[in-house]
């Protein structure tokens, strides 16, 4: 068995002064996008982290071992790999134990940075409630793990493969604080807008900060998600993509595929029949989730260490 955790350099020096650091999954690498846009987009991404002044941890388990943050040779050769586990919080132990090699799901990326002390966690968009859970009950773990697990996530809301409504329904239920940017209504992944009002709004990564840093103060548990609207000048209607997601969903039940190979599949058909926009747009959501991600993680990094200061002056 391999060791549980292993940090780079960069990342536990960081860590260790309380900078900046931005965990980001890997399912995007290895399930989300073909090669070479999936390498390019997880380089680019983490670029972006390191631009607007944060250090980027890309977290995957690599031959038994949990790693948070890759080299570029680990990135690429994760890239290229087939059959790659999509570890979330029930199997990640498990291929962890027995010495696999898997890409890290949202739950599984904020245990992770749970584990490393990392508070922010930028992505795409969360997994949540299925369309037709009402009969298969699947709903995706991300949703729990949210109420649990004390990561603020930056995501364009949820897929919009999903059953919105219902997906919204449930991080109410668990008390998970869903918060737009900007603007008074949730986005839909590649839309950003959608019917959904937003239940709470924030203009500011400080404000986003302040909230996180408040929550762990107060002892609640969870974190929050942060819906942050795709840019404008890359979006999809949601009224041209209803007619590809629904086309996908059909295809994926009359094939009989389920639980976590759905994902995938709907991502994949989306993507030829949108002529690739799909993924356009998907790549445009990450980095700019990358550059907030990194404003909220500096925030947070100036609160921490105000209040290191003001403690030690106490002494």
């Amino acid at each position: 068995m391999s060791g549980p955790l292993v940090l780079t350099d960069e990342i536990r020096s960081a860590l260790e002064s309380r900078a900046p650091v931005v965990a980001l999954e890997s399912t995007i690498i290895t399930h989300g996008m073909p090669w070479p846009q999936n390498f390019e987009t997880a380089r680019r991404v983490e670029q972006e982290v390191r631009t607007h002044g944060a250090v980027p941890a890309t977290v995957a388990v690599l031959e038994g071992t949990l790693h948070v943050g890759l080299n570029d040779r680990q990135l690429a050769d994760l890239a290229q790999a087939r059959g790659v586990a999509k570890l979330s919080r029930a199997d990640l132990p498990v291929c962890m134990a027995t010495g696999g090699t898997g890409a890290t799901t949202v739950a599984a990326t904020m245990i992770a940075a749970r584990l490393s002390g990392i508070e922010v966690f930028a992505t795409g968009g969360i997994g949540g409630v299925h369309r037709g859970a009402e009969r298969s009950f699947d709903i995706s773990a991300d949703l729990r793990e949210l109420s649990e697990t004390p990561v603020t996530v930056i995501a364009a809301g949820a897929k919009a493969i999903l059953d919105l409504p219902k997906t919204w329904e449930v991080l109410e239920t668990l008390g998970v604080p869903v918060i737009a940017v900007g603007q008074n209504v949730l986005p839909a992944f590649w839309s950003r807008t959608s019917d959904h009002a937003a239940p709470l709004r924030l203009d500011r990564a400080a404000d986003i900060a302040a909230a996180h840093v408040m929550r762990g103060a107060m002892g609640l548990q969870g974190g929050q998600l942060i819906a942050n609207p795709i840019p404008e000048a890359d979006e999809i209607p949601a009224s041209e993509l209803s007619t590809a997601i629904d086309t996908a969903l059909a295809e994926a039940e009359s094939q009989g595929i389920h639980a976590k190979d759905v994902t995938p599949f709907l991502l994949a058909r989306i993507f030829d029949l949108t002529g690739g926009r799909s993924l356009e747009a998907n790549i445009a959501l990450v980095l700019n989730n990358a550059r907030l991600g990194a404003g909220v993680a500096r925030e947070i990094s100036s609160i921490r260490q105000e209040i290191a200061s003001g403690a030690n002056a106490s002494l």
